[in-house]
């Protein structure tokens, strides 16, 4: 049984950001998990960021749409 590794693409602490990423790579066929449970020495006990989680595999496939998104946003 191959394990499944998945690997942030993504992090944000507005929702809606979130939801249209989810959706974009959602919409690529690309499985999506979101991850709010994690704090590092950077981060405070009332950071509420959320990180897009997608399987290594897809990891590549993922960035490319992600910035594909933001380059879009910025024109």
């Amino acid at each position: 049984m191959e394990k499944i590794i998945k690997v942030p693409v993504f992090e944000s602490d507005q929702p809606a950001e979130i939801q249209i990423i989810k959706s974009k790579l959602e919409a690529e066929n690309i499985p999506v998990s979101l991850n709010d449970k994690y704090l590092t020495f950077t981060t405070t006990p009332t950071a509420n960021s959320i990180r897009v989680m997608v399987n290594l595999t897809d990891e590549k496939k993922s960035f490319e749409i992600i910035d594909r998104y933001l380059k879009e946003l910025d024109q």
